[in-house]
This record gives C-alpha cells, structure tokens and sequence, in this order.
C-alpha cells in the first residue's frame, strides 16, 4: 500500500502531460519535441510564482499560459518559416532552457517549505492522499474538457487535420490555425503536468524535463496497447491508464533492483519495442496467410 498510492498518484500527475503528447503524437501525427522544455517550463513558472507569494491555482493557471505560448512559437517556427515540426521543437526546446533558468533565476528551486497546491485545501489526509485525490481530480476535468472540445467545430478540424491536412484543406480551414492550436493545446496541458509534478516533488529543476518526451510517448503507446483507440473518449482514458501502468511497472523494476540511472534506457528500449509491434504483427499475420493458401 505504501508503494501502491504514491506510483498511482504520479502516474495521474504525469498522465496529463502524456495527454498534451498524444495530442500532437496521434491527433495531429507531429512528434513535437517541445514538451521537453514546456514541461520544466511549466515547473519553473509555477515555483517562481509560488515562492514569490502567488496562490498555488494562480500558479498553475499561469504556467498553462506560459507553455501554451511555447507550443505557439514551435507551431508558428513550423507554419509560417516553414521549419520541419521536428526541428521547430527541439529550437524551442533548446530556447526554453535558457527561458527556464531566467524565471527560476538559478538552476533548481525548493518548495519544501512553501504552501503547494497539495496542502492549500484543509483536507486532514496524508501529502501522498492529498497528491492522488488533486491528481484525480484534474485528470478528470482536463480529459472532460479536452473530450469536450475535440467534439466541437474547432476541435474536429484539428483531428481531421492530422488525418488528412489535403481533405481538410480543400474544405476551406485554415489548416496552419488548426495546427498551432494543437501544439498550444498540448503544451499548455504538458505545462499543467509540470506545475503539478513540481509541487508533488517539492523542487523545480532546470533538467527535469529530460526525457519527458519518450515518457510520454510509453503512457500512450503502452494505453493503446493494454485498453485500444476504439473512440477518442476510449483513447483518452488508455492514455490516462497508459501512464498510471508505465509508472507501476517502473515501480516494479525498481523494486527488482534496476538501478535508477537506467530508467530513461529501460523507456526507451520499451517504446521501440511498443511502436515496432504493429510491423511484427502485420508480418505474423502475412506469414500465416500464405501458410493458410
């Protein structure tokens, strides 16, 4: 039970930036590599803030500003200078870790003895309670808000500009608009994640966003493998699911004795085996059609 809460409750803070990954991963088909500098952003705002007096909601509402305006530059780098989406990231990404150490003003800054958002409302329940009840709590109304808004007018043209920007095109949306209004979307939400692990964690770090992306990508690979991508509202919950599985098996081989510094090649040995499944299995599937025949 004493691991139980804690690995759940991170994989629910976490799971809101796999939400802001899978967004622009599968909505929008981009692999945007801006989350790894968005998601220490969002960190570094919110513990500047909160050490600088501001209430922990009014920190979080501000670093969501913050990274939706990352996710703005990288979406204009790559629809108006034309720069590859792939590259348009990892500039931004390179330019937020400059950002990040003016808004901390040194490289890490400790919450330890500062009012978070975990210990704002009066609840008399434990830190690590008090982590998964807010966790809960937000990853529902992000999920509900995001099923919302990618149901609307708006919403749908972003979907349907990842599946097919020349359909979409043709019917008059602007398909530009769509795209940086996904990449803000989904850095806002990445940001949010940050602001949230940081005060869980009681520090904000200059390089905690280091391989945010691959972790990303694990909760979202790893949910549409166990749970399925029947509806966007069944993706949503995979995600969500995806992340709180990826961080109980971390949990698990920790406990098995991996030592930690291997963590971040154990993820990404697991996404390269996850997003190589699909051509393992459309092999098996010929070979046993031309057995069959």
């Amino acid at each position: 039970m004493d691991l139980i809460i804690p690995t759940i409750s991170q994989g629910l803070l976490w799971s809101i930036m796999a939400i802001g990954v899978y967004i622009t991963f599968r909505v929008l088909d981009i692999a945007d590599l801006t989350v790894e500098g968005s998601f220490p952003l969002g960190a570094a705002t919110a513990s500047a803030l909160l050490v600088a007096g501001y209430t922990p909601i009014m920190a979080i509402f501000i670093a969501c500003i913050t990274g939706m305006l990352s996710g703005i530059i990288t979406g204009l780098l790559h629809t108006k200078l034309k720069i590859p989406a792939l590259l348009a990231g990892i500039l931004t990404m390179i330019a937020l870790y400059s950002v990040n150490l003016r808004i901390m003003g040194k490289a890490n800054i400790s919450l330890l003895q500062i009012d978070t958002i975990f210990s704002f409302f009066p609840l008399n329940v434990d830190k690590q309670m008090m982590i998964l009840i807010i966790g809960f709590i937000a990853v529902i109304i992000i999920a509900v808000i995001n099923y919302w808004f990618f149901g609307t007018e708006i919403g749908a043209a972003i979907r349907a500009t990842g599946y097919n920007p020349h359909m979409i095109r043709a019917n008059g949306v602007n398909t530009d608009m769509t795209i940086v209004l996904g990449l803000l979307l989904s850095n806002g939400l990445v940001a949010i994640s940050g602001a949230l692990v940081a005060q869980s964690n009681g520090f904000a770090d200059v390089g905690m966003g280091v391989g945010t992306i691959v972790i990303g990508l694990a909760s979202v690979i790893i949910g549409e493998v166990l749970f399925g991508t029947k509806s966007f509202r069944n993706s949503l919950i995979s995600v969500i699911l995806g992340s709180i599985v990826y961080r109980i098996v971390i949990a698990v081989v920790l406990q098995l004795g991996m030592p930690p510094n291997d963590l971040k090649l154990f993820t990404a040995v697991l996404v390269a085996l996850a997003l190589s499944m699909p051509l393992f299995q459309a092999k098996l599937n010929a070979k046993k059609r031309k057995a069959a025949n």
